[in-house]
């Protein structure tokens, strides 16, 4: 039998709506809405549970690092806490006579020592305090002596200074020794080394090569590069101005980044150490010392802090001579470089602890 096909219009039929059963309905997504943002707020953001710290819970965290991990002979105290962006609080570090200002993240797993202004910086203007700031660089301490003791001497100081080529407190005690460097001459055994990481990024990994090269086959122009380097971190021009044969330094580089797979590592993520690219060079020498950032001073084997200008570090170094020579008398600069690039000084001892490091 056929179905038969009605062509009469017809009016749809609406089904009833049941307002108590939707009425409930809607009430259930409300209260899980609600949930949803209550526990938001609560952890910080939508889909992030990660507890953030009050005010006074901050500076408790603050004070406890910076003490316990960042400052020796004194005691910091953090004076202040105010909010700085969605994620950081703004601390106001006092370090025996001088004020720090300095940053923690809101869930208290990162510190930050100070900001930097880009347009300062870029101007050429020098920041508070004469500092600069890294996210992973542990914060300054006032008062460090200006001669550390208990160094092993010896007739010929065998003198180690590891650095990272972009790191602010690496240049800035690059400046300090480079005239250390002029005086004492062959009197000691003196080599600029390489931290096993680089933080600073692909300029840092190619200055590091450049340094690495001209001072191991232009050794007769390295302190003259270095001079020029560290007014402006330029090193095109610095190679240009100091007569480094291009060419020679070309091929070195070249055979250096193959060798220590430089360039293939810092691609490589699985390399990293930590979240840094490796860098190489000196790692066993890294590993056997136990370096942790930039700049790490050894004298005879062992790590040694020292205020970063010039007469501090050569009176740091003259300590390590079993029969001091006459250079030793020799009267250096006593003003402290400030860090990071340039010719700027800063207040005495300001920075003489400082490094590029992880925070954890």
């Amino acid at each position: 039998m056929e179905q038969e096909i009605s062509t009469t219009p017809h009016t749809p039929v609406r089904k009833k709506f049941d307002n108590k059963k939707n009425l409930l309905i809607g009430l259930g997504a409300v209260v899980v809405i609600l949930i949803v943002v209550a526990v938001a707020h609560f952890d910080g953001s939508l889909f992030n549970f990660t507890k953030k710290l009050s005010p006074t819970e901050a500076k408790a965290k603050a004070e406890e690092f910076i003490n316990k991990n960042l400052v020796q002979g004194t005691t910091a105290t953090v004076a202040s806490v105010t909010d700085y962006s969605d994620s950081l609080y703004k601390l106001s570090v006092q370090v025996g006579t001088n004020t720090i200002e300095s940053f923690i993240s809101k869930d208290g797993k990162e510190f930050f020592p100070q900001a930097m202004n880009i347009d300062d910086v870029n101007n050429g203007v020098a920041t508070t305090n004469g500092t600069a700031n890294t996210a992973a660089a542990t914060a300054t301490t006032a008062n460090a002596p200006v001669v550390a003791a208990n160094v092993p001497k010896s007739d010929k100081p065998k003198v180690e200074l590891f650095i990272m080529s972009h790191c602010p407190y690496g240049t800035q005690i690059e400046k300090g020794m480079t005239s250390v460097v002029r005086t004492l001459g062959s009197k000691m055994d003196f080599a600029i080394k390489f931290v096993n990481y680089s933080m600073h990024g692909p300029s840092e990994l190619v200055d590091n090569i450049n340094q690495y090269c001209i001072g191991t086959e232009q050794n007769a122009k390295y302190m003259d590069y270095l001079d020029c380097f560290l007014k402006a971190g330029d090193s095109k021009s610095c190679i240009a101005s100091t007569g480094i044969d291009q060419n020679k330094l070309t091929a070195c580089y070249n055979a250096t980044d193959s060798k220590y797979k430089i360039t293939a590592n810092s691609n490589d993520k699985t390399t990293y150490s930590g979240s840094f690219p490796t860098f190489l060079i000196d790692d066993q020498e890294n590993k056997t010392l136990a370096v942790q950032g930039s700049p790490t001073l050894i004298i005879n084997g062992k790590q040694v802090d020292s205020n970063r200008d010039s007469a501090s570090l050569l009176a740091t170094i003259c300590s390590a001579f079993t029969t001091k020579p006459a250079e030793c008398d020799a009267k250096l600069a006593t003003a402290t470089p400030a860090p990071g690039f340039g010719t700027d000084t800063t207040a005495a001892g300001s920075g003489s602890n400082a490094n590029c490091a992880p925070t954890n």
